[in-house]
């Protein structure tokens, strides 16, 4: 099922939860996101060829290679941030998107505005977060 969204369209509480246009909204905005992350890894992998490692003075040569290992870890994050938005797109797909992997429950637009990948709602987030400390705590 096709579904074209208005330019002006933002998913709203007054209508049901994870309709098609809902549905449609966050794929684009998925599609969106991962189109950029994956226009930035390029753009790294360019300026990390095109960079000369070969610089004469040690300290030049140091910062080079530290902003260079910074850039790696974030693209690293990006690669991971990847999957998970691949993820949600397939959740997507299957029409599970949008609720809660351990309750089934509805995750809620305003988290999913804020966090378009979340697969736990605030609530079962919160109790996860509160169990992991308890074992780090152990």
């Amino acid at each position: 099922m096709s579904v074209t969204l208005s330019p002006d369209y933002t998913p709203s509480e007054d209508e049901e939860f994870m309709n098609p246009m809902q549905m449609e909204y966050f794929r684009q905005m998925l599609l969106n996101w991962r189109s950029e992350l994956i226009q930035e890894a390029g753009e790294t992998l360019n300026n990390l060829n095109s960079g000369n490692l070969q610089q004469p003075d040690m300290a030049d040569r140091a910062s080079l290679e530290t902003d260079h290992q910074l850039e790696l870890r974030t693209r690293d994050r990006e690669r991971k941030l990847i999957i998970k938005i691949d993820e949600a797109l397939s959740r997507i797909e299957n029409g599970s998107y949008g609720f809660c992997q351990d309750t089934d429950e509805p995750i809620g637009l305003k988290r999913l505005m804020a966090r378009p990948i979340a697969v736990l709602s605030l609530e079962a987030q919160e109790r996860h977060e509160r169990q992991e400390r308890t074992h780090r705590e152990d």
